[in-house]
C-alpha cells in the first residue's frame, strides 16, 4: 500500500443506452475477463425483462430502489486487540455500500441455477425492489451481526 498519496477515483462511464452511471457501474461489476459487450447485453436484457414485469415503472427507477434496499448501513470488521480478535461494527462508506449492493445482487443472481443470467439478474433486482430475496437477507444478516457485536463498538478506529 503506497504511503505517498491517495489513489484517484476514476469516473465510471455512463452507458450509451440509458445515459446512466449506475447502469455503467453495474455492467462493469458484471463483466468477466474484459467481455464488456457480453455483460452489457445481459444488463440491457435484464432491464427489458424488468420493463415487461413492471410495465408501469421505469426500469432504472426499479434498479435504483433495489440497490438502495440492498445497501448495508453497518458491517463488522475484525480488529485484533491484545491477542483477541473482535468483530467491531463500523459504518459503511457510500462507495462501499454501492459496491456491496451490486456485488450481492450479481452473486445471488449467479446462484440461481437453470435460469439464464439476464432473467436471474432481473428476478434478483425485482426481489430486492420488493424487499425480499437473497440479497436482502444478506443485508439483514450483516446488520444483525453488527447489532450483536455493538458491545465492541468502542474498539472502532
Amino acid at each position: 500500500m503506497g504511503r505517498r498519496r491517495k489513489a484517484e477515483r476514476r469516473a465510471v462511464q455512463q452507458d450509451p443506452k440509458y445515459s446512466s452511471e449506475l447502469v455503467g457501474r453495474l455492467i462493469n461489476h458484471l463483466m468477466k475477463v474484459g467481455k464488456k459487450s457480453v455483460s452489457t447485453n445481459i444488463v440491457y436484457d435484464s432491464l427489458a425483462v424488468i420493463q415487461e414485469k413492471q410495465p408501469e415503472g421505469d426500469p432504472l427507477e426499479v434498479l435504483l430502489r433495489a440497490i438502495d434496499n440492498v445497501k448495508p448501513r453497518v458491517e463488522v470488521k475484525s480488529r485484533r486487540v491484545g491477542g483477541a480478535t473482535y468483530q467491531v461494527p463500523v459504518e459503511v462508506s457510500p462507495e462501499r455500500q454501492m459496491a456491496l449492493a451490486m456485488r450481492w445482487l450479481i452473486l445471488y443472481a449467479k446462484q440461481r441455477k437453470g435460469v439464464p443470467m439476464r432473467r436471474a439478474l432481473a428476478m434478483e433486482i425485482l426481489d430486492a425492489y420488493a424487499e425480499q430475496g437473497n440479497a436482502i437477507k444478506k443485508r439483514d444478516d450483516t446488520h444483525k451481526m453488527a447489532q450483536a457485536n455493538k458491545a465492541f463498538a468502542h474498539y472502532r478506529w
